[in-house]
């Protein structure tokens, strides 16, 4: 079910630390379309239901208190194969294990302040996208 989109989050790590445009800029000169995005905090409970299929993980709680402590940046983009293209771009959740020149290598604090967000599949994106926009906002 590829759909040439992919969801994504500038965390609340990077816009604190104000990467948002920089970030922003390296996904433009990879040749993604911005075609959703907004500037926003989510609540916990949005970030608790987002976050829902990590519920048994030990690092849920730490994780949604992190994800709605501060503003965040959503946006959906459209490239082909823009789901894998998009993972690569970002680089590994680990920054010290990113590869050079990714979004997370530059921009990451640390393994759960990772500056970004990236859907791991076609169908997560359609989910995810779908949870932070309405049809109407998609362009």
């Amino acid at each position: 079910m590829r759909t040439d989109r992919t969801f994504t989050m500038i965390k609340p790590d990077a816009v604190a630390n104000g990467h948002i445009g920089a970030i922003l800029a390296k996904i433009n000169k990879a040749g993604f379309r911005i075609v959703a995005m907004k500037y926003t905090q989510i609540s916990k409970e949005q970030a608790e239901t987002f976050y829902e299929v990590h519920n048994e993980r030990p690092f849920y709680g730490d994780l949604t208190d992190f994800m709605s402590s501060g503003p965040i940046v959503s946006a959906i983009l459209e490239k082909e194969n823009a789901v894998v293209d998009f993972r690569t771009l970002i680089g590994a959740t680990n920054p010290s294990e990113a590869a050079e020149g990714t979004i997370r290598k530059q921009f990451a604090e640390s393994m759960s302040r990772n500056a970004i967000h990236g859907s791991d599949s076609d169908e997560n994106a359609c989910i995810e996208g779908a949870f932070h926009f309405a049809g109407t906002e998609m362009f």
